[in-house]
């Protein structure tokens, strides 16, 4: 446990990125629809009435400094744990302090709890109690799914507010600031910038303030005294990024979520994209393919039968060869559904079948089908008046099929493209024809 405004005047030893925090509302950069002007949050700052909140966002976006910001703003008695140390032994003692705050001091309490998230159940189970009597004021932050990580209880008793990614100005402004600010920043001119560097610098960070502040601290560190720092340098210190993705997050399945929407809208450039991040992020092959063995029958279906072939065809084999030449095989399975026309008459037609049979009203199957192999059937009228297809010129003819109760359901409905309008329009013309040939056995 610690106070958020307790610091060693030895600052220098400070990373740049905990330096450069702000300290006041208009001093957060690329929030302002969280903490702007006019945002609610700023009301309730100014007003010393924040309520319980949870923060909510990517890493580096700002929810450790929104609570610094309110920590230095509050009259309340403000504490903070992060939840990868603190058990429930602290929070008790918290819970202690509290009442006394309130009851001998008449202050309310807020308590900043970072990456929620970890706490268990019986402690998110402790805290609940106490934030709905008003004792203590949560504020949690996680760079976690809430409704997946939170308990529904405790999160439907706060205030949930979304960070996203920081804007490329955001942190170009931000960067600049560290670079040139003297009391808590480098304090170097911007004329040893290179033009766009920054932005090149926002750019690699990809929304992240934290992680762009660390590389400019490694970079000013490494450049030599008057040499100006160019975009070639910043490489250097940089290396190589790894790309954000983390397969038990969210980011996990967002990434499977866009590359599936893609290959669904037929859009090749995007789903080779998120490919791309999947491999890029260590995917298994066998999530991939899954996926797209999926997306050729749900979204392509029967506008092109061979799509669900080929994605089929490809999961085997990806997961034959392994990496790194199953990228070749999964980018053709993965280009062959997003380039094929699409229809969803298949999952759309066995979930319509399936709703009336969930729904219970399905009938007796129709006598004339019924099965009529064993003794007796033929007396009990199983099979009488069934027409063989196979005995008409065209292989059909017409009889009813589905129960009397539901005889007029439709549940497929065909579309008109690629293969299946093909096969639509033949089996159309099939049944334009009236046969009374044949011996109807």
């Amino acid at each position: 446990m610690e106070n958020l405004f307790e610091q060693s005047r030895s600052d220098d030893f400070r990373p740049l990125a905990v330096r450069m925090r702000p300290r006041r509302p208009e001093e957060v950069y690329g929030q302002d629809a969280v903490i702007g002007p006019q945002s609610f949050l700023a009301a309730m700052i100014a007003r010393d009435t924040v309520p319980s909140l949870l923060l909510y966002g990517p890493p580096g976006t700002g929810k450790t400094t929104i609570a610094r910001v309110i920590a230095a703003a509050t009259k309340s008695h403000f504490v903070t744990v992060n939840a990868t140390t603190s058990g429930v032994a602290e929070l008790r003692k918290v819970i202690a302090e509290a009442k006394d705050q309130g009851s001998l001091y008449g202050r309310r309490t807020i308590l900043f709890i970072d990456e929620i998230h970890r706490f268990n159940k019986g402690q998110q189970d402790l805290l609940l109690s106490y934030v709905e009597d008003g004792t203590i004021i949560l504020i949690g932050a996680t760079t976690e799914n809430p409704f997946f990580e939170v308990q529904r209880a405790l999160l439907s008793r706060l205030r949930l507010i979304r960070l996203e990614a920081l804007p490329l100005a955001a942190i170009e402004r931000i960067l600049l600031a560290a670079w040139t600010d003297t009391e808590r920043g480098l304090g170097r001119s911007a004329d040893e910038l290179a033009a766009g560097v920054l932005r090149g610098l926002a750019d690699i960070a990809d929304g992240d303030a934290r992680l762009a502040l660390n590389f400019l601290e490694q970079a000013a560190a490494a450049l030599p005294a008057g040499e100006t720092l160019t975009g070639e340098f910043l490489a250097g210190v940089v290396g190589r990024r790894r790309v954000a993705y983390d397969k038990d997050g969210d980011s996990h399945y967002d990434v499977a979520s866009a590359f599936i929407k893609s290959m669904r809208g037929s859009d090749p450039q995007a789903a080779l994209h998120y490919l791309a991040r999947m491999i890029e992020g260590g995917e298994e092959p066998s999530f991939i393919a899954r996926r797209m063995v999926i997306c050729a029958a749900e979204d392509v279906g029967l506008a092109d039968p061979q799509a669900l072939v080929i994605a089929n065809a490809a999961a085997q084999a990806a997961q034959l060869v392994g990496w790194p030449e199953a990228r070749i095989i999964l980018a053709e399975a993965v280009l062959y559904i997003a380039l094929a026309p699409k229809s969803n008459s298949t999952i759309s037609g066995i979930d319509a079948a399936l709703q009336r049979v969930h729904s219970g009203r399905i009938g007796r199957v129709p006598a004339h089908l019924r099965d009529a192999h064993y003794s007796g059937a033929q007396a009990m009228g199983h099979g009488k008046g069934y027409l063989y297809a196979h005995n008409y010129p065209s292989g059909w003819v017409r009889q009813q099929y589905l129960p009397d109760e539901i005889k007029e359901d439709r549940y497929y409905r065909p579309r008109p493209l690629g293969a299946e309008g093909d096969l639509v329009r033949a089996w159309f013309g099939r049944m334009q024809t009236e046969h009374t040939e044949g011996d109807g056995k």
